[in-house]
């Protein structure tokens, strides 16, 4: 994680610099001396359709939206906007992204159409860094339950108590252009360790950039925060053990964040007119995400056989 400015008089703990209050006690943080040039004012380009925002570049006029190939506006935003410190490089290149394509087109299971990898079309492939929060937590938590343990009689038994966790490099989504179901499937699997200041990968690579509030990106961290406690306790306080009812409290001891720019390819095919949309793993090929079509002939056979069989079966017992 990059080094911050300075830490809380109260609590010490980290602090950015565009922090207006603590993190972890919530102490507002003193005033800094911030000439012209401490303020980030980004020119960016937008999509209408989905709201992404790219870095601005000269050469692309109006350039179409890497996630839904909308045609994109230019805007300046006045207000501070966070920056990525660190790119985590492609280690996939396009003509692999394609091949990639061609094996989860190939791989969709019965109910998709047999000719959907030699039939369906490539329309687009973008390569892309999309924005993320990757940070550390140490964390106390205190939780309530009811197991199984000590039930006697009773199917359950309420339990309590108290655990401390450390976590690292977790990440938390800050695009607009992927959905959430696409960052989760994605995140897991980027090894945040290769990550430099620059950018190593296609030279047509779009920048997806930062474009949520700070207080905004405090409340997805602090969600995340909870759902890797609810995660931790299942994990060690009810290992065999069934239970339900798990509530947990949260309290930070220290929260350190890191803004990274993770690669990806966005494809979109054609298959009988219709577009679908992929996603590849900018480094690891076999993660892909995305749409594929269901053949509507093997449903309705499905279901008739389905139909036909209980009929038989009806008429055998009856």
């Amino acid at each position: 994680m990059p080094s911050t400015e300075s830490s809380c008089k109260r609590c010490h703990s980290a602090l950015e610099a565009e922090d207006l209050r603590c993190t972890v006690c919530a102490l507002p943080t003193p005033e800094r001396a911030r000439g012209p040039e401490g303020l980030v004012k980004a020119r960016v380009t937008r999509c209408g359709t989905c709201g992404a925002a790219v870095a601005y570049s000269v050469e692309a006029q109006a350039p179409r939206c890497a996630y839904c190939t909308s045609v994109m506006h230019t805007e300046t935003q006045a207000d501070p906007v966070d920056q990525a410190d660190r790119f985590v490089p492609f280690t996939v290149d396009p003509e692999t992204a394609r091949k990639a394509l061609q094996t989860f087109l190939g791989n969709g299971g019965f109910f998709r159409p047999s000719d959907l990898a030699s039939t369906a079309a490539i329309d687009s492939l973008k390569p892309l860094w999309w924005p993320a929060w990757a940070f550390d937590a140490q964390a106390v938590v205190t939780w309530t339950a009811d197991t199984n343990e000590g039930a006697r009689r009773s199917d359950w038994a309420p339990h309590a108590g108290e655990s401390q966790f450390v976590l690292r490099d977790i990440l938390v989504s800050a695009s607009r252009g992927l959905t959430l179901k696409e960052t989760t499937g994605l995140a897991p699997a980027y090894d945040l360790s290769q990550a430099a200041a620059g950018q190593q990968g296609p030279a047509e690579a779009q920048v997806e950039l930062f474009d949520v509030t700070r207080s905004g990106a405090r409340r997805q961290i602090l969600a995340a925060v909870q759902a890797e406690a609810r995660a931790h306790i299942a994990r060690t306080e009810f290992a065999g053990r069934r239970h339900r009812n798990l509530n947990v409290a949260v309290v930070l001891s220290g929260l350190k964040t890191g803004h990274f720019e993770l690669p990806a390819y966005v494809l979109a095919y054609r298959y009988r007119h219709k577009l679908y949309r992929v996603v590849v793993h900018g480094q690891q090929a076999g993660c892909v995400l995305g749409d594929r079509p269901v053949s509507g002939v093997k449903v309705v056979l499905t279901v008739f056989a389905g139909l036909l069989l209980a009929a038989l079966l009806l008429r055998l017992f009856s």
